[in-house]
């Protein structure tokens, strides 16, 4: 049997469905949407129009504000390396942004085209509103605040932070990849200036992802050539990732809330027996405005590294980030909202989804306690 599948942050299963779709695309209709002279790129284009429909219902946006990426990472940098200028960026950074974010805006400060400023997270993650609002009212050129964040799963109050920006004029970066098809957006009635988000975390395959910009925003592409897009990104279309994007984006509109509210019981059950069963557990984040698929836990005094080598052929679960658990440095997050080495050394990502059982639910919470039983009997001696 394959081990359960719980790192749903990292990258979900592809929905069965999307699947269909996107095969359907692949063998009859591969035209490129650029072609106008024959019916194969009339349907083409026609597929890319009905992707970008199903996704701005999904998330609240006129299909004209979508710009079709390779995922969140591409358009994350074309958000921010687009805005630069002749005179250096004023940047507002939640130090627990993605490393997109981050590495981007270090990259450009470094060669100094941004002056980068970070806000102050509480133990739980959340953000203080009143430091956003005077950062931005002492002039700030661009806000950038996740939506949730992908290892702790703290949510984020995103039209509250999208109206001060709007107060003081600031262009708003949302990085949507974790909350987007798990949690409504409403982007253009919260006057977000730029979304960013990845199919992969909703089901669709990886590589298709998209940018959402307000109308009449300055932007200077990463890409030159063909002019596809309004040349703001160009390049023939990944038309199978665009129409399985879209038909993920579609299924999610139907299902979001129904998947979202038995996830998030699911993960107060697992919760609650895995805290029956190792009572020094430490749940990470806030866990009154968290992500339903996520729990994140530490066991102090025991590394994670002991357990995933115990566990990694049976279960799948993850100690940080995907994009940063191959690196030894200790998670920037877990650092930045005061965990102790202690914490940070036994913390553990576990990411449930729409595919995720009970019972393998019931499977994991045995194989996790009774590893943990065996590592503490092997260093207690």
């Amino acid at each position: 049997m394959p081990p359960i599948y719980l790192d749903y942050h990292a990258t979900t299963p592809v929905d069965r469905r999307v699947i269909e779709v996107m095969t359907e695309t692949l063998t009859h209709h591969f035209g490129n949407a650029s072609s106008i002279d024959h019916p194969y790129g009339d349907r083409a284009a026609a597929q890319v129009k009905t992707a970008k429909q199903h996704l701005a219902t999904l998330i609240g946006a006129s299909p004209r504000d979508i710009l079709f990426t390779s995922g969140a990472t591409e358009s994350i940098n074309l958000a921010i390396q687009g805005c630069l200028r002749d005179t250096p960026l004023k940047i507002l950074l939640n130090p627990l942004e993605h490393k997109a974010v981050l590495d981007t805006c270090e990259a450009i400060a470094q060669r100094g085209q941004a002056q980068l400023h970070y806000l102050t997270p509480t133990a739980t993650g959340q953000l203080d509103l009143e430091e956003i609002d005077r950062y931005c009212c002492q002039g700030i050129d661009l806000l950038c605040v996740m939506a949730a964040n992908n290892e702790i799963g703290t949510l984020y109050p995103v039209e509250a932070i999208a109206k001060i920006a709007q107060t003081h004029q600031v262009p708003y970066l949302c990085d949507g990849s974790q909350a987007v098809g798990k949690l409504p957006f409403q982007y253009r009635d919260w006057g977000l200036t730029f979304l960013a988000l990845s199919g992969h975390k909703f089901y669709a395959p990886q590589g298709c992802g998209a940018l959402v910009v307000r109308p009449q925003t300055p932007l200077t592409p990463l890409l030159y050539g063909g002019g596809q897009q309004r040349g703001q990104r160009p390049g023939t279309l990944n038309l199978p990732g665009i129409v399985a994007l879209g038909e993920a984006a579609r299924l999610r509109t139907l299902e979001m809330e129904t998947d979202e509210s038995r996830i998030a019981c699911q993960r107060d059950r697992l919760q609650s027996i895995l805290h029956a069963n190792i009572p020094q557990l430490q749940i990470n984040g806030d866990l009154n405005h968290r992500l339903a698929g996520n729990l994140h836990i530490s066991i102090p005094g025991i590394p994670n590294s002991a357990i995933i080598a115990r566990v990694r052929d049976r279960l799948a679960i993850s100690t940080g980030s995907a994009c940063t658990s191959g690196v030894e440095t200790p998670s920037h997050v877990l650092r930045a909202i005061g965990l102790s080495d202690s914490a940070i050394e036994g913390s553990l990502r576990i990411g449930l989804g729409k595919f995720t059982r009970d019972a393998e639910l019931d499977e994991a919470a045995t194989i996790l306690s009774q590893n943990l039983l065996a590592i503490q009997k092997i260093m207690s001696r």
